[in-house]
């Protein structure tokens, strides 16, 4: 069972998606106004694997 921590809640809960084999994923992109910096790299690389566990799980996704 999938885990995710809720800062606003600070705590972790169980991933419950309001429809059990559809998830829809919104991401914001980097800004054009800065450098790229290691922090933009890894919030896309939790993304990406947060993504794929999704898919592996049997979950269609949209936006991705």
């Amino acid at each position: 069972m999938l885990k995710l921590y809720n800062s606003l809640g600070k705590k972790l809960e169980h991933f419950n998606p309001v429809n059990k084999k559809y998830v829809a994923m919104f991401t914001c992109g980097p800004s054009v106004y800065q450098k790229s910096h290691i922090g933009n790299f890894r919030t896309f690389l939790f993304e990406d694997v947060l993504a794929r566990y999704l898919k592996f799980s049997g979950y269609k996704l949209s936006g991705v």
